[in-house]
């Protein structure tokens, strides 16, 4: 099947609570559109590209489990953006070949939380401590919980967008390996010390903002139950 710009970004608004397409989002709706296209071409269905952002997810720590001395930062760099952008993609191939359901979206729920605790087990690995990793997971979990029991009850699945929704959580990770990518480069300038530094210090501001955001759910759910 083939559909047009338009009826993709009209049926993309109307799962998203009639969310208005501007800005970054029309950019990347603009850049999904055509993905999705080439990817209905090729008979790929929305499903198997969940599993695929999963799978490329946990290719990141292929290197820790395979007992590597060294584990190699830019190509978990890749993986990341890759995991990201098939996480993106499968919502728009459900969109254009029209597939998109509640049963998918619990499925891309799951992977979602599966693909943030692979990539934030990973930073654990090159130095974020373990119970900063476990906080951001808990509080993003809980952030899209608290969303998605909302849209069960009837309301916005948008709603309200925080500073850490999903992608600025790839974000963080990917400024946790760039630390660390810069650290092995440039030892003179960030040497290990000051690298960890940075690593607590960018871990417990996003922390706090977790919290924010879990406190604007929370403040939204109240003025829409109330």
């Amino acid at each position: 099947m083939k559909i047009s710009r338009s009826d993709f970004n009209a049926r993309w608004s109307q799962l998203h609570g009639g969310a208005e397409i501007q800005g970054a989002v029309k950019g990347w709706l603009a850049i999904s559109y055509f993905i999705a296209r080439a990817l209905t071409v090729l008979r790929i269905t929305p499903n198997f590209m969940t599993i695929i952002g999963v799978l490329l997810s946990a290719a990141m720590l292929r290197p820790i489990f395979a007992g590597d001395e060294i584990i190699p930062l830019l190509p978990a760099i890749i993986f990341l953006i890759l995991s990201l952008i098939a996480d993106g993609v499968d919502g728009s191939v459900a969109i254009y070949q029209n597939r998109a359901s509640a049963l998918g979206g619990i499925y891309d729920a799951i992977a979602d939380r599966i693909s943030e605790a692979l990539w934030l087990t990973f930073t654990v690995y090159i130095g974020v401590p373990a119970e900063y990793a476990i906080a951001i997971w808990i509080l993003g979990a809980t952030q899209e919980y608290a969303r998605a029991r909302l849209a069960s009850m009837g309301h916005s699945k948008v709603g309200v967008l925080t500073p850490t929704e999903r992608p600025m959580r790839a974000i963080y990770v990917l400024f946790i390996i760039l630390i660390n990518v810069f650290s092995d480069i440039f030892p003179d300038v960030i040497s290990n010390e000051i690298a960890n530094n940075l690593v607590l210090l960018l871990s417990i501001a996003f922390i706090a903002l977790q919290l924010i955001s879990v406190w604007m759910i929370v403040k939204m759910a109240r003025s829409i139950l109330h």
